[in-house]
């Protein structure tokens, strides 16, 4: 029976959900046993940190890692298919790279869903729960807590620095919903390519020295006379505003931060590996940050949402892409930090299998890849696979909550946990906590 961190099973809950209408209220009982939760064996952890390659928009599968040559051509496109490193295993050909490492990462190609649209899907692949109601295709909504988010709350902050960091901005679900403000990505928004580079809140402003920041900081704590309402039911917005402050202050006062954003004492080589590009040098920042001991980090690449001249636009996007990833592997390999951190790039879902009148594709959630490398995962894997055409994923069928399951089994936090929100009501972390096996 599976329990969370103060001993509650499902069991209990269903006994309190009772006495609640006997007397004292469901609240109150659940506050008693405390509101997080936690099973009394978590999964062996096999990785420490993710790096999750967020491509807003729906990356077309048929151009990156699920070409289909043997199809008609308003299907397979103008791409040709390259052999990648596992015999019978093929590529696009702007995969040159990763289709020479392939042996360092898996692919999975048969994930589905019935998301079409840019808000639902999303919400569905970030957090593993797919929206509560109908959502618009541009909307950003947040029915339950993201990945980062998660993994931040359970993993914990390495010291000087947040546990969850996202570049250059928050994806569309990328939020903690009842978790609380204190496990919102940072934000990066500056681009590491820049001469000029410096993220904000890391340094003290110019002119402000640190005596004068701790005076400024203690004069606030004495003329804020808000009072807090402690009691996390409440919601009260001024604690998540204090834990901002915090965050800031420390991030300011933080060497470990310093260090860790000084994309500057790279190699030059190292960073012509990863590409002169802001995405590449995101990638980088990236593992700058897992090395610092930062659990969660997204880099935001968007822009994957081609309904029209796909092929103009890949043939320069995807050479680089192809480039700053293969580099990232390669680099945490080399280092000894890819057993202890996952490699994930994917979006909100694939693209349609015929081309369409603008030479584009559309949304398309029958089918998609997700490229997964780290925590143990066995390289030169390929799971499931789509028909002849790329219509729909046919083997080995999976949906989100396998690939967000498989996640939270890789990072030692157990999949079938049951969260409670502030109202006290309990919510499963995954509704089907089954990781891919093959990637275990």
């Amino acid at each position: 029976m599976p329990k969370n961190c103060s001993g509650v099973s499902r069991r209990d809950a269903l006994q309190l959900g009772l006495g609640a209408l006997l007397g004292g209220g469901l609240v109150t009982a659940l506050r008693a046993r405390g509101f997080a939760a936690e099973v009394a064996n978590p999964p062996a952890a096999k990785a420490k940190s993710c790096v999750l390659i967020w491509q807003d928009g729906g990356p077309t599968h048929y151009e990156m890692f699920d070409p289909k040559p043997d199809a008609p051509a308003e299907y397979r496109g103008d791409f040709k298919a390259i052999p990648t490193a596992t015999p019978g295993v093929q590529f696009s050909e702007h995969m040159t790279k990763l289709a020479k490492g392939f042996g360092k990462f898996a692919m999975i190609r048969s994930i589905r869903h019935e998301q079409g649209n840019h808000g639902a899907g999303n919400h569905y692949m970030m957090t593993g729960a797919p929206p509560r109601i109908p959502v618009g295709c541009g909307a950003f909504v947040s029915f339950h807590p993201s990945m980062g988010s998660v993994v931040a709350c359970e993993k914990g902050a390495p010291a000087g620095l947040p546990a969850y960091f996202s570049m250059p901005s928050m994806a569309r679900s990328g939020g903690p919903n009842f978790l609380g403000a204190k496990f919102a990505p940072f934000v990066v928004a500056e681009d590491p390519n820049g001469r000029s580079f410096k993220v904000r809140d890391v340094a003290l402003p110019e002119g402000l020295t640190g005596e004068r920041f701790d005076d400024r900081a203690g004069t606030r704590s004495e003329v804020d006379t808000l009072k807090r309402f402690m009691d996390r039911a409440a919601g009260d917005p001024a604690l998540a505003l204090d834990e901002h402050y915090k965050q800031a202050y420390d991030l300011m006062n933080s060497r470990e931060a310093q260090a860790a954003f000084d994309i500057g004492r790279e190699p030059e080589r190292t960073r012509e590996r990863y590409g002169r590009n802001a995405f590449g040098q995101r990638c980088l920042l990236a593992r700058r940050l897992v090395e610092a001991g930062v659990p969660f980090v997204t880099v935001y690449d968007g822009g994957w949402d081609h309904h029209s001249k796909l092929f103009d636009s890949l043939k320069k996007r995807l050479p680089e892409w192809d480039n700053s990833v293969s580099a990232l592997i390669e680099d945490l390999d080399q280092r000894g930090l890819l057993d202890s951190t996952l490699v994930i790039a994917l979006g909100e879902f694939g693209r349609t299998p015929q081309i369409n009148k603008d030479a584009g594709r559309d949304h398309w959630a029958n089918a998609m890849s997700v490229l997964f490398a780290g925590g143990g995962t066995p390289g030169g894997t390929v799971v499931g696979a789509t028909d002849k055409k790329g219509f729909a994923a046919i083997e080995r069928v999976l949906a989100p909550e396998n690939f967000v399951s498989t996640v939270y089994t890789k990072l030692g936090i157990d999949p079938n946990k049951i969260l409670f929100n502030q109202q006290g009501r309990p919510a499963h972390l995954v509704s089907d906590p089954t990781p891919i096996k093959e990637l275990m």
